[in-house]
């Protein structure tokens, strides 16, 4: 299909190798965070990605309080044609451009693509070879028509029950399920672009919030089916390891501790300078220090409250001891590893400021992949995108000022 232009990196360098969806052209039509992630992760690795908005341009750029990070977060290496999908011009314009393209990614509710004719028996029609990638709140079934939101599919699928104590349910901190929605979506299109080398024919691919959210509740599903006893919450839990948990340090900080190995405990009664414990009869054993756990917590968080953790922590990580100093979002800008791993990148935005964006959590032959081009302006590259489909100068501006393409285009 069409090939994607030279990638480039936010301050405009050209990129060194060939990625590997380097020639794809992904169409997505969606917003807030599921669609966008699929996108990105597609975008990233190379893909033209041509998002379409609506004239006003998506309503997730507009976004206040919790959503405000979501556009830029989600948006990156993608163009952007803005279409008024209320006229046919700007459906048969949306049409045109999905025929040269290897896959359509949406989000909508239930029924909106096939009211715009952009459901995938019909697009397939016109383009066999097309991957069409939909993003759910559920896959095919009894719920398939219900609408989904990360809150709803966490409070369904026991994510909520095990996060919050009992009684008082509580979703992640996080966008967990939307996120992991884009990157299904995401797998599901790798894995059919590789099968359309060999057959020659497009896939629908579905990707849903409640199947995501019910993949991470499947370790307490089978807790009860392997023992019988329901899994508790999270506060509530019987720890496997004595300890496992998070202790105040001096000045008030907090850090996760953990010693889940006969080793780990030698050494962290060591660098605590209490041999008492290791002595101690009763806590010869993980499972012995599990019974204990109750008192052992207790007195190892009075040696820790007057130990601080920049002195903690380089010794923890000689000794091999699981550890983490509680962090906030913000803080991670700073973070060393990040930094110093080459883990966050400058983005430009769509306004022309610059911010740092974590990239994907992966590298390839031991590159990261990176921003190649700034956060698209609304409607940015319309022209250029209908020029190629055949349209005029003429027709263009008669669509993008909401009127309507004067003959057909080519």
């Amino acid at each position: 299909m069409t090939s994607s232009a030279s990638p480039q990196t936010a301050s405009g360098a050209a990129a060194v190798h060939k990625l590997p969806l380097d020639g794809i052209r992904v169409v997505e039509l969606s917003h807030m965070v599921m669609g966008p992630t699929c996108g990105m992760i597609l975008g990233d690795l190379g893909a033209e990605v041509i998002k379409v908005e609506p004239p006003r341009g998506d309503g997730t750029r507009r976004l206040l309080g919790t959503g405000a990070g979501f556009f830029r977060t989600f948006n990156r290496n993608k163009k952007s044609i803005a279409l008024d999908l209320e006229s046919e011009a700007g459906l048969d314009a949306l049409r045109k451009l999905v025929d040269t393209a290897d896959v359509f990614v949406e989000n909508f509710k239930p029924g909106r693509m096939a009211s715009l004719g952009l459901d995938y028996e019909t697009l397939k029609k016109r383009n066999p070879k097309l991957i069409y990638v939909s993003h759910k709140g559920f896959l095919n079934g009894p719920y398939e028509h219900r609408l989904a939101l990360d809150e709803v599919v966490q409070m369904m699928a026991g994510l909520a029950y095990m996060t919050g104590p009992v009684g008082r349910p509580l979703r992640a901190g996080s966008s967990v399920n939307d996120i992991m929605g884009g990157m299904f979506g995401a797998i599901g299109v790798l894995a059919a672009l590789h099968e359309r080398h060999a057959s020659g024919r497009g896939k629908e691919v579905q990707s849903a919030l409640f199947e995501n959210c019910v993949l991470l509740s499947a370790q307490h599903m089978q807790q009860f089916a392997a023992t019988g006893v329901a899994a508790a919450p999270m506060p509530e839990r019987i720890s496997a390891w004595a300890v496992y948990d998070v202790f105040t340090l001096a000045n008030g900080e907090q850090m996760f501790i953990a010693a889940t190995g006969d080793g780990q405990w030698r050494a962290l009664c060591a660098i605590l300078n209490r041999p008492d414990l290791l002595a101690d009869p009763r806590l010869a054993t993980n499972n012995d220090r599990v019974v204990a756990r109750t008192w052992l917590l207790q007195t190892l968080g009075e040696t820790l409250a007057h130990l601080e953790g920049t002195k903690l922590a380089p010794l923890f990580e000689r000794d091999h001891i699981p550890f983490a100093s509680i962090t906030r979002p913000e803080e991670l800008f700073n973070d060393r590893h990040l930094i110093e791993s080459g883990g966050l990148a400058p983005l430009t935005l769509d306004d022309g400021t610059e911010t740092v964006m974590p990239l994907l959590p992966i590298s390839i032959d031991g590159e990261r992949l990176q921003p190649r081009q700034p956060i698209a302006k609304t409607g940015e590259h319309t022209a250029d995108v209908l020029r190629e489909l055949g349209y005029s100068d003429t027709q263009i501006q008669a669509l993008t000022h909401g009127g309507h393409a004067p003959q057909e285009a080519a």
